[in-house]
């Protein structure tokens, strides 16, 4: 009795998902788009069976599809929002991980949406503003370290301009601070400019 209850959960559960939810991890790339760019909109606020997909999209974080662990990571940062069992806040150094994925058009694309994650609470924001601290730092020797250094200021701003904080915006000029490189200090200025900070420089 007990396994068919449980049995009977778990189909209404999958009845749940979007009908274009298993075109995510399709083989044919245009319904795959399409099924992501559907995800997208849908997930830009909360939805009710974000529990039920949770499994799966994680489980694509590590397929060995590049596209699939980049759409992936998208999802789960748009679905943070609608997460009530805070299972992306537990294993978000998981998430976190495609940031540093192999492929740097999948890594970019994770880390360019994990600002998302940091907007739902307090516990969310402190661990975000962590992972992204420590990868400004740890990119340093990384072939691409100033786009991912701008990416992670960029999502900062996008943070700010959802939720003001003067702790952001120290947060942001420290990490402008260690790049020693004027020609890129100047350029990660543009996106924390001096307006910002009472018009100093």
């Amino acid at each position: 009795m007990a396994r068919a209850l449980g049995t009977s959960r778990k189909a209404k559960s999958v009845a749940e998902l979007p009908e274009c939810f298993e075109q995510l991890w399709s083989a044919d790339r245009e319904l795959q788009g399409a099924a992501f760019q559907v995800i997208l909109r849908t997930t830009e606020k909360p939805v009710s069976w974000a529990d039920a997909a949770l499994d799966e999209v994680f489980a694509q974080l590590t397929n060995k599809n590049n596209r699939h662990r980049s759409i992936a990571a998208q999802v789960l940062c748009n679905l943070a929002k609608s997460d009530h069992s805070e299972r992306i806040l537990r294993d978000f150094k998981q998430l976190f991980e495609v940031v540093k994925d192999e492929r740097f058009v999948t890594a970019r694309h994770a880390l360019q949406s994990m600002w998302k994650v940091a907007c739902v609470s307090e516990r969310h924001r402190k661990k975000v503003l962590a992972a992204f601290e420590g990868w400004f730092l740890e990119c340093v020797t990384h072939p691409n370290c100033t786009l991912i250094r701008y990416d992670i200021l960029e999502g900062l701003r996008k943070l700010y301009d959802v939720a003001p904080s003067p702790t952001l915006l120290a947060m942001a000029n420290d990490l402008i601070a260690l790049e020693q490189d004027v020609k890129y200090q100047k350029k990660y200025r543009t996106l924390w400019p001096a307006k910002l900070n009472g018009g100093v420089p």
